[in-house]
């Protein structure tokens, strides 16, 4: 057997092809951006962010501002069924599907914090290849759960095999082991089995105490089949933990055979002072211990990994939420906000940034907005006009009432800006010579090529040639003129010794490029668009996972006879494989 360990990981066509995302600035409408009129209170937070375009380019714009710096990312992707819905298809082949989602991840986890956490709803038809993308990128130690959402409360009468009924929601930490999930508030249903009393009954009555409230018996026994105990157990045959106890009415109780007391003698003893022991109504039961609502009601519980319709709403729940926003055209695959409202309760706090770069309806960024957290959405479909934009106005206003609004008290207030992505910083002159886009003006420039560069866009009043930083003392300049000597001397005495300065001009004469960085040490100089024409795929709008935006595919020029054969054994190959070979073994 060869020493060399071999490597299970998900193969597809294309998996080594890897975009090279152009990092476009965004664009500001403040036509299409809304607040609040007046704030309501100290919390309002007007900075969220509505971003229109494709969310793989968006998502790319994000991440030097961002980077490490969002605490939950909620994504609800085309879950690449083979149906067309109204408002995207998602029949996506699955190869491309796997590309493209593996492209979104890797820059969604840069753009998490060392807290943060990722949840993405999937169905049955990719989410088990989905996991296992999100384990190479994530690593598979990082796989929090796998959350099982029942999105519908009836069966389907036209189901061809078994009535589709759950969603999975996937859930992967940045780091796991600084991952914190919050616990849920408690329910009245989680309560009502503290219906246990000790009643008040005279002061210093014997068996009674008070102040405590509620309670219900808990189990006053563990199991001795595993940890140390158990292994000593084993071992010896006697265990601290086991002993007769006698009850109120005289009989003698032992554990059941293979659990032992949940506690030692000394410990058994104190709690029976304590009337924190009972033994049943006639006192002749096995000992349970009294667990009080008033010492846990403000911890929480943990979430399960089971969400019942009924606690976090089901897909017939969405429809009708959305469905007040549009009317004539509701959206096909909503999620409902109380189970957007429970990933954020459990995944983040109020001022935490909330991202959703499948925005869809909107209900991300409606719940985000009224628990208090900063959010972040991308949608490139029309519907972020016909659907988000609506619906979040109303949510600022506080006329909307649905969803979740009564169980936060939402009244409205803060609000969100609208961007878009700007168009490629690069295009072809009608020569074929790619040039900066006329599109931009100065100050787009700017900031563009101190994103490319690695700068801080930040433009100062006092210093002309200053457009960003990268450090205290290390700044960036861009021009579209023609430097001469003359120009870049005055340049470099203003920077000074101390300082460094990045020229990003047209050109410059005079002086070559070797013989400018020994004349002028502070300053680096480098030509526009040719610094960063190798940088990018210039001109690429569109990374959608809409199939109606994939080029079609040029046949080979072979003969029938040729094609037939090759046919014949494409199908062999993939048959044998299994899915088109989408599982392999590499060393």
């Amino acid at each position: 057997m060869s020493s060399n360990k071999q490597k299970l990981e998900l193969t597809w066509i294309g998996k080594d092809k890897r975009p090279k995302l152009e990092p476009r600035i965004l664009l500001e409408d403040p036509d299409k951006s809304y607040h609040a009129k007046q704030r309501l209170s100290d919390n309002d937070i007007f900075d969220n962010r509505l971003i229109f375009g494709d969310n793989l380019l968006a998502l790319k714009a994000l991440e030097q501002e961002f980077s490490g710096k969002v605490k939950c990312v909620f994504i609800d992707p085309p879950y690449n069924t083979g149906s067309a819905f109204t408002h995207y298809d998602d029949g996506l082949e699955h190869s491309i599907w796997l590309g493209l989602m593996r492209d979104r991840l890797e820059i969604i986890r840069r753009l998490l914090s060392d807290d943060g956490s990722l949840w993405i709803t999937i169905d049955d038809n990719e989410s088990h290849y989905l996991k296992v993308v999100c384990d190479e990128i994530f690593g598979r130690i990082n796989f929090v759960s796998n959350v099982v959402w029942q999105k519908k409360s009836s069966p389907q009468a036209n189901a061809t095999w078994l009535s589709d009924s759950h969603d999975h929601v996937l859930v992967y930490a940045k780091d796991k082991m600084r991952f914190q999930p919050r616990k849920l508030g408690r329910t009245e249903k989680q309560n009502e089995i503290y219906k246990h009393s000790d009643e008040y009954d005279g002061i210093g009555k014997e068996g009674k105490w008070y102040g405590r409230g509620p309670w219900f018996p808990g189990d006053f026994t563990l199991s001795l089949a595993s940890g140390a105990r158990g292994k000593q157990y084993a071992k010896t045959g006697v265990s601290d933990n086991i002993y007769p106890i006698t009850t109120p009415s005289g009989r003698e109780v032992l554990p059941a055979k293979g659990r032992a007391w949940a506690y030692v003698r000394s410990s058994y003893e104190r709690l029976l002072t304590e009337h924190r022991v009972h033994f049943g109504k006639d006192g002749s039961s096995k000992p349970t211990i009294k667990r009080f609502l008033s010492e846990i009601e403000g911890d929480g519980v943990p979430a399960m990994t089971t969400w019942h319709y009924s606690e976090v709403g089901e897909n017939r729940t969405a429809a009708q939420e959305v469905k007040v926003f549009n009317p004539e055209s509701p959206f096909a695959t909503p999620k409902p906000e109380k189970l957007i409202a429970r990933i954020l309760e459990i995944a983040s706090a109020p001022g935490d940034i909330v991202l959703d770069s499948f925005a869809g309806s909107g209900t991300t960024g409606a719940v985000a907005h009224k628990m208090g957290r900063r959010w972040i959405m991308v949608e490139l479909g029309e519907h972020c006009h016909t659907h988000i934009i609506p619906r979040l106005q109303k949510v600022i206003d506080g006329d909307d009432q649905g969803g979740i609004s009564k169980m936060v008290n939402w009244q409205g207030g803060g609000g969100f800006r609208y961007y878009s992505l700007a168009p490629s910083l690069i295009i072809n002159d009608r020569w074929g010579n790619p040039v900066i886009n006329p599109e931009y003006n100065p100050a787009q420039l700017a900031e563009a090529l101190a994103k490319l560069e690695g700068f801080t866009y930040a433009p100062s009043e006092a210093r002309w040639w200053q457009h960003g930083h990268s450090s205290e003392r290390d700044f960036l300049f861009v021009t579209t003129q023609n430097l001469s000597a003359d120009q870049l001397q005055a340049l470099s005495d203003e920077v000074g010794s101390e300082q460094s300065l990045l020229v990003c001009c047209s050109a410059f004469r005079g002086v070559t490029t070797a013989q400018a960085s020994q004349r002028w040490p502070n300053l680096t100089l480098k030509k526009i668009p040719k610094m960063v024409l190798a940088r990018c795929e210039w001109g690429h709008d569109d990374y959608s996972l809409n199939v109606a935006n994939l080029p079609m595919a040029k046949p080979d020029p072979v003969e029938p006879a040729a094609a037939a054969e090759a046919n014949k054994k494409s199908k062999n190959k993939k048959v044998a494989a299994g899915q088109g070979g989408l599982f392999g073994e590499n060393e």
